[in-house]
C-alpha cells in the first residue's frame, strides 16, 4: 500500500516539496561584470558552451573571455569541462583546465577570464527561486526549501532545528514564529549554552520574591515572557537534567511554578528548540532525557550549512565587501565558493570583512583570494600532539625532507594569470616561495605583465 503522506506536522520530518518537472542540468552564471547574479546559460540539451556568444545572450560581457572559451557536457552523473583553446585559460574547481576534459562532480565551480560560472544538476529550483535577501539574510533555493518547511510545521506548536552552528538556525526559529498564528506575539530567543551554571531554572521560569537570598523581587522567566508567543531555546542539550524535567512538564501542562511559588502559572507559548548535538547520543549517554526528546523531536528540519549553499555565498561576499567601501575581484567568489566554511555564515562574513580591510591596508580597492587569509573557510586541523605526550616514533631511518616540485607550465601559467600577473600571490596559490617562481619566470622567457597590469607584490 503506497504511504499516506497526509501526516500532520507533529508526527514526522518535514519534507521538503518535490517538483514534478525533470531535472535540468545546467550551468548559472554567479558573478559577472563585478556583480553576483543567478543567470542560467543557454545550453544544447547536456551541453554548456562557455564564452562571449554564451554570455552576450545574457547582455553579459567580460573582456577576458574568448569567443569560444570553454564547454561544459552532462554524462552520467558528472560534469566534463573542457578549455577550447581560451586566451585567458579555464579553472575548474581551482584547477588549470586544458583541451583534455576534466571530470568533476554532480556540480562544479568554473571560472573563465572575470565570470564565475556554478555547474549543477538541476538550474529549476535556482529559476524559481533566485537568491534575494530577507532582512540580513540571503535565501536561495537550498535555503528556501528549508523555510517552506519551517512555514509547513507552523501550523503545529512546537519544531526541532538541528545543524551546524553558524549556519542559520535562529533565523528559521524566527520564521517559524513569523508563519505561525501568534506571529503578533514575542519572539524570545534564549543560547542555553550562554546561562551560567545553576540559575538555569529561575532564568526560565522565574522566581518569587524572598525564594532564595538576593530575591528581593518577584523575578519574570523567559517561559512567562513568551507567553501569547514563541520561545526559542538554542542549544538545549546543554541544560540540565533536572530544568529538563521542568520544561517538559511545561511543555505538557501549559503552565509553570516559579522558584518559590505554591501555585502554577498558565502559559501559552510555542516552542522551537534547536542544537547541534546529536540528541540520541545525548539520550544514549543518559545526558538529555529521554521523554522530552519525543516531546520536542518532531517535527524537525535541519538547516543545512553554508557549502550546501553555495548559490547565496556571492551575494553575501558582494553585500560584505561593499558595505566597506570595497569592490569583490572575482577571485575572491571563486575562492570562497571553493572553500568548506565549517563556521558557515558567521565565519564568512567574519573573514571576508577581514579580507577587504587587508586589501584597503594595501591601497587596493578590489578584493582579491589573496587577501583571505589562508585559514579562512578551512576545516580545523587537529595540529602537533599535547605538550609532554609521547609523539608516535617512527621505524627505520629519518626520512629525507621532500622539496616541493615545481608545478608544469601549465598551471604556473594560470596562476599567473588568475592573479593578474602578480608573482607573489600565484606562488602562494602554488604553494611556492615567490623567489622560487621569479627562478622559473627567469629561465623560461615569461613576462608577468602580459597576464595583468598589477605590479608585483614584493
Amino acid at each position: 500500500m503506497a504511504r499516506d503522506e497526509s501526516q500532520t506536522v507533529d508526527d514526522l520530518t518535514v519534507a521538503p516539496r518535490r517538483s514534478a518537472a525533470p531535472r535540468r542540468p545546467g550551468a548559472i552564471v554567479l558573478f559577472a561584470g563585478g556583480e553576483p547574479m543567478m543567470r542560467v546559460l543557454p545550453s544544447d540539451g547536456a551541453r554548456v558552451p562557455l564564452g562571449r556568444d554564451a554570455l552576450a545572450a545574457l547582455d553579459l560581457s567580460d573582456a577576458r573571455v574568448s569567443r569560444n572559451h570553454a564547454e561544459c557536457t552532462w554524462d552520467a552523473g558528472v560534469w566534463r569541462v573542457r578549455d577550447l583553446g581560451s586566451r585567458n585559460g579555464t579553472a575548474v574547481d581551482g584547477r588549470p583546465c586544458a583541451s583534455e576534459p576534466i571530470v568533476t562532480g554532480a556540480s562544479a565551480v568554473v571560472r573563465i577570464g572575470d565570470t564565475v560560472v556554478w555547474l549543477v544538476p538541476d538550474v529549476g529550483p535556482h529559476e524559481e527561486t533566485p537568491v534575494h535577501f530577507e532582512g540580513r539574510t540571503a535565501v536561495g533555493a537550498t535555503f528556501g526549501a528549508v523555510l517552506a518547511q519551517v512555514a509547513s510545521a507552523a501550523e503545529g506548536r512546537v519544531l526541532h532545528l538541528t545543524g551546524p552552528s553558524g549556519a542559520g538556525k535562529e533565523v528559521a526559529a524566527r520564521a517559524f514564529h513569523e508563519q505561525s498564528a501568534v506571529a503578533r506575539g514575542p519572539f524570545v530567543p534564549i543560547n542555553c549554552a550562554a546561562i551560567p551554571e545553576g540559575v538555569a531554572e529561575r532564568v526560565l521560569f522565574g522566581a518569587k520574591k524572598g525564594s532564595f537570598s538576593g530575591a528581593h523581587a518577584d523575578a519574570t522567566g523567559h517561559l512567562q515572557e513568551a507567553h501569547g508567543g514563541t520561545l526559542f531555546l538554542d542549544e538545549l542539550g546543554e541544560l540540565d537534567l533536572q530544568v529538563q524535567g521542568k520544561l517538559l512538564r511545561a511543555l505538557e501542562a501549559r503552565e509553570i511554578i516559579p522558584i518559590g511559588a505554591s501555585k502554577p502559572i498558565a502559559i501559552d507559548v510555542r516552542f522551537c528548540s534547536a542544537t547541534h548535538k546529536d540528541l540520541r547520543t545525548a539520550v544514549a549517554a543518559k545526558t538529555f532525557r529521554e521523554d522530552l526528546y519525543f516531546r520536542i523531536a518532531r517535527p524537525v528540519v535541519t538547516i543545512p550549512p553554508l557549502a550546501a549553499r553555495q548559490e547565496e555565498i556571492p551575494v553575501i561576499v558582494d553585500r560584505e565587501v561593499r558595505a566597506l567601501g570595497m569592490v569583490p575581484h572575482a577571485s575572491l567568489i571563486e575562492a570562497c565558493l571553493l572553500r568548506p566554511w565549517p563556521g558557515n555564515v558567521r565565519e564568512l562574513l567574519v573573514e571576508v570583512a577581514a579580507a577587504a580591510r587587508a586589501a584597503a591596508a594595501a591601497g587596493d580597492g578590489r578584493v582579491r583570494s589573496t587577501d583571505l587569509a589562508d585559514h579562512a573557510g578551512i576545516a580545523f586541523d587537529p595540529g602537533p600532539p599535547a605538550s609532554g605526550s609521547e609523539p608516535e616514533r617512527p621505524s627505520g631511518p629519518p626520512a629525507r625532507p621532500v622539496k616541493k616540485e615545481m608545478p608544469g607550465r601549465e598551471a604556473i601559467v594560470e596562476a599567473l594569470r588568475r592573479n593578474e600577473g602578480r608573482v607573489a600571490s600565484a606562488a602562494r596559490d602554488l604553494g611556492l616561495h615567490r623567489n622560487q617562481l621569479r627562478r622559473w619566470i627567469a629561465a623560461n622567457d615569461v613576462d608577468p605583465r602580459q597576464f595583468g597590469d598589477a605590479s608585483d607584490e614584493g
